[in-house]
């Protein structure tokens, strides 16, 4: 996809974001939160005269720094989510108790951007900081603090290149859906194939003196996550407010469930600068809403 024009917002620190990103999967939060937030992004400045045609087709995510908000006790087997303690009742009880993983993280975004010229960046860059100062929360999650706001237009490949490397040190995620398919296609369903690349295998050695030692493999070298990208429709689409107690009354609704496949985190200089972008895909016969990415397309 093409962008006349890169907005880097640097440094992003976000507090309590969701990290249950699908039904089964806990850490990273989903790419439909951070492209969904870019895109909330976008409309609260199409709500400004100056910025009505501003728009942003793609987004690329270097995670510096991440923290899970987990437990392990000593001699504890399993981790434990970190919950909130909500207020008591009217009667002094304590309410019912829902599970949500939460974490705290630091990231910068590259964001592919249309229609907007170096001699508006000025009051853009007023505008976009107040939106995110106050009007936006990304994954769920508050923004704390912000890094600088910049405005690049990269004519050639060398730029590029030091554009995607500034965002060092970090860790840009993209998709590898390309290993969920190779193990498909040998006979394994989608969520085996997922286990199969991110489960730990315990190898035992012995050396020709008689010596054991153990190791702790995994089917894959590189930092192989499941992520969620998207959702599958499981329902017929129905009319805007004719679904009951619908958060949106004024578009229409289906029920859906996520789409789970695998991501790696590589360096910014491991990647192409194309490869690092995410951007929206719907397929309207599958009714599949996705969130792609060129990184598993090899």
């Amino acid at each position: 996809m093409i962008s006349d024009s890169y907005i880097i917002l640097r440094n992003l620190k976000i507090q309590n974001a969701n990290a249950l990103s699908s039904a089964f999967t806990i850490g990273f939060p989903a790419m439909t939160a951070w492209l969904g937030a870019v895109h909330a992004m976008q409309r609260k400045l199409n709500e400004i005269e100056s910025f009505r045609q501003i728009e942003f087709n793609q987004t690329a995510i270097a995670c510096h720094d991440f923290k899970l908000h987990t437990h392990k006790g000593r001699g504890d087997y399993d981790w434990s989510i970190v919950g909130t303690g909500n207020p008591l009742t009217k009667e002094g009880a304590r309410p019912s108790f829902i599970e949500e993983g939460r974490c705290n993280l630091c990231v910068s975004l590259i964001i592919g951007c249309n229609h907007l010229s170096r001699f508006t960046f000025d009051e853009f860059k007023t505008a976009f900081e107040s939106i995110l100062h106050a009007k936006i929360k990304i994954a769920g999650g508050d923004i704390l603090d912000f890094g600088a706001i910049e405005f690049k237009k990269p004519d050639s490949e060398i730029e590029k290149r030091k554009l995607l490397n500034s965002l060092m040190p970090g860790y840009i995620l993209i998709e590898r859906r390309d290993l969920v398919k190779e193990s498909m296609q040998i006979g394994n369903d989608a969520l085996d194939a997922i286990i199969d690349h991110v489960a730990l295998h315990s190898v035992c050695e012995k050396n020709e003196s008689g010596e054991v030692t153990w190791a702790v493999k995994r089917k894959n070298q590189g930092w192989i996550i499941p992520i969620a990208t998207g959702f599958q429709g499981i329902s017929e689409l129905a009319e805007s407010g004719k679904t009951y107690n619908q958060r949106d009354n004024t578009v229409p609704h289906r029920f859906a469930e996520a789409i789970v496949t695998l991501g790696e985190f590589k360096m910014p200089h491991r990647l192409d600068f194309d490869t690092a972008f995410w951007r929206y895909d719907y397929q309207e016969k599958e009714n599949i809403y996705l969130c792609i990415n060129n990184g598993g397309n090899k």
